[in-house]
């Protein structure tokens, strides 16, 4: 497999797997795996001619396996005596050269440097439930002693947090390269089992000298590709996020949930960056589903992932009811991720996807991959860059579902939100005055600096903005009469400046003013949006309560329009968007001081506090709708 699963946040606590293992109990043994399952990491690691300290025997049929296949050299050792007569009487005429000894591992008998290999099925892990893990220690430390240069720790082991972590940082400190191997379950043994984890094989290796920096590696299955990881705590977190997928994987092939929206993301191997994030979406109960559509996977396009079908729970819901199969996994691609084609997508997801598959779906059947248009989308990255308010930024170009080209801002600790939007179109369209412009011919041509395309002013890409606009209206605003009067507006948030260079552009006499707290922003504006700040269209770098106070305690400013467009970052309120201070009482005062006889405030919201309608007398509300009716819907674009 040559992607990696980082899980839901649900697997992340520490507490979930505490409960997890004292829930296991007893049933340990049962997990470990036989001969057939673990045989090809031991012979990678362990030669016929090796002689082997197999530490805490117990009863298994491991050590009699390895016998029958040529592991002529195998010293068992227990303490517990029962065990020791048992498996010596039971082996006596039939492997007359395997031996069991009452040995305690903490304290054993043989020389220094005696063994080639030390085999460990489980008893790392009852031995590091015992006083803290002492006893354990002392394990490992005598573990050390008897194997030679070159010689190898090998611990099967169900890698619980405190038991693994105890292992690998007590041979990171001898200098030992330590390596995981993750052994999974095979398709279909979660429906068998009461619960399916994987296996982890933890190979130390001894070397004449200590490294002098930590060789820390993870390996699925027992011959994948080994991924380097520079600290014991990366290392770790790897296996946490293998537990979490099994656990996860167990979930899905046995059971069904139309409202748990459960989602992974699929990394990188070499590099460990996210690649694809997978939504699971389960029909309803009672939907009518043909028997042949048990599972489907919907490739959304580059570019469409913030588009509400696929990033909202009530669109992939909508989603899979049109797509109708009993389950649908939505797949989005990432960015920074180079695709070659739908074809090279299918090859790679296919191994993974098919973990994800209903219950009781028949080993034979087709898996469908869908998508919009037949293709991958376009995505193009034009710009990236870091704001010290905002974090890392990045400016693309991306094909609509409309086929139009866009260009967005996205800040990458959101990617789920796209911060400005701006439709593009060919320089002649854009700008009859700009002069040998040489005309795009295909929508993905690269862009560059300065690009062939160029932003359309006259296009505004969110609803509220053309509310905003249509609310003009109500000052007369467009108005024969009101032609020559000019309109102050103070528009509190920049974003990629679409809204205000669209008022500059297309409102006659308009005085605009622009408050934005990131510098960053403003700059990116300018560069890629087709912002033109000009003596009619101002950008003050500032707080934007901060300049409202500043305002109205100078005295003497008067606005017509006083607009807000700025985002909550506290999605616990309710309120998306302004920040809630913005509605406060205290504000909107200092705001309604601000304002003209011709007084008007918009906000862009989803809940607008009780406090607007205490502090104006006349509040009206604008909805943009497509429907027929007293609802007025303004056009999105308009041009000279």
């Amino acid at each position: 497999m040559s992607l990696l699963p980082r899980t839901a946040e649900e697997f992340s606590s520490a507490e979930y797997w505490e409960k997890f293992f004292k829930k296991r109990g007893e049933k340990a043994f049962e997990w470990y795996g036989d001969y057939n399952k673990l045989c090809g990491v031991l012979h990678k690691y362990i030669k016929v001619t090796d002689k082997v300290l197999v530490v805490g025997c117990g009863n298994s049929e491991l050590s009699e396996q390895l016998y029958d296949v040529g592991y002529k050299h195998l010293m068992n050792i227990d303490i517990s005596e029962t065990v020791v007569t048992h498996m010596s009487q039971r082996n006596a005429e039939r492997r007359p050269g395997l031996l069991f000894h009452q040995v305690d591992a903490t304290q054993t008998p043989y020389e220094d440097v005696s063994y080639q290999a030390a085999l460990d099925k489980g008893t790392l892990d009852a031995m590091a439930s015992q006083e803290e893990g002492v006893l354990a220690g002392k394990m490992l430390t005598e573990v050390s002693r008897v194997l030679c240069v070159g010689g190898r720790y090998i611990c099967v082991t169900l890698a619980q947090e405190s038991v693994i972590r105890l292992a690998v940082e007590h041979f990171v400190q001898l200098g030992w390269a330590v390596r995981l191997h993750c052994l999974q379950e095979e398709r279909g043994a979660e429906e068998e089992d009461s619960f399916a984890l994987p296996i982890f094989v933890l190979v130390c290796t001894k070397f004449r000298q200590p490294m002098p920096m930590p060789i820390l590696e993870m390996c699925i299955g027992d011959d994948g590709a080994p991924v380097r990881h520079t600290q014991v705590n990366e290392l770790l977190s790897s296996v946490r996020e293998y537990q979490a997928y099994s656990v996860l994987r167990k979930r899905l092939r046995t059971s069904t949930d139309p409202g748990s929206n459960l989602s992974l993301t699929l990394c990188h191997v070499k590099t460990g960056l996210p690649r694809y994030t997978l939504t699971v979406q389960d029909c309803p109960p009672g939907a009518k589903v043909p028997r042949s559509n048990q599972f489907a996977i919907f490739i959304v396009p580059q570019g469409s992932e913030t588009a509400w079908l696929y990033s909202s729970v009530e669109g992939r819901k909508q989603l899979a009811a049109s797509a109708n199969f009993r389950r649908l996994v939505i797949v989005l691609m990432h960015r920074n991720q180079e695709y070659t084609d739908m074809q090279a997508v299918q090859s790679e997801l296919s191994p993974v996807v098919m973990d994800l598959a209903p219950p009781g779906m028949p080993t034979n059947q087709q898996v469908p991959f869908l998508s919009v248009g037949g293709d991958l989308g376009w995505r193009e990255d034009v710009s990236r860059g870091v704001s010290r308010l905002s974090g890392e930024y990045c400016v693309e170009n991306v094909r609509g579902e409309d086929g139009e080209l866009y260009r967005r801002l996205v800040f990458l600790s959101n990617v789920a939100l796209v911060q400005s939007e701006s439709r593009l179109v060919s320089s002649n369209t854009a700008s009859s005055q700009r002069k040998n412009k040489k005309k795009v011919k295909t929508a993905s041509a690269a862009v560059t600096s300065p690009p062939p395309l160029s932003v359309d002013s006259g296009f505004l890409c969110c609803a509220h903005h053309e509310v905003m606009v249509a609310g003009l209206t109500v000052l007369g605003v467009g108005m024969p009469q009101n032609k020559d009067v000019p309109v102050s507006v103070l528009l509190v948030g920049l974003g990629g400046g679409g809204l205000p260079q669209f008022l500059r552009d297309f409102v006659p006499n308009v005085s605009i003013e622009v408050v934005e707290l990131d510098p960053v922003v403003l700059e990116v504006a300018k560069e890629w949006f087709g912002f033109r700040p000009d003596d009619h269209l101002t950008v003050t770098v500032g707080d934007g309560l901060e300049r409202i106070c500043a305002l109205e305690e100078e005295g003497g400013h008067f606005f017509d329009v006083i607009m807000f467009d700025v985002d909550s970052k506290d999605s616990s309120l309710g309120m998306s968007c302004p920040p809630a201070a913005f509605v406060e009482t205290p504000i909107l005062q200092k705001v309604f001081d601000l304002l003209t006889a011709r007084e008007k405030v918009k906000v862009e919201q989803s809940k607008v506090s009780k406090d607007v309608s205490f502090s104006f007398k006349n509040v009206q509300k604008i909805q943009k709708s497509d429907s027929q009716g007293n609802r007025w819907t303004p056009p999105t674009s308009f041009h000279p």
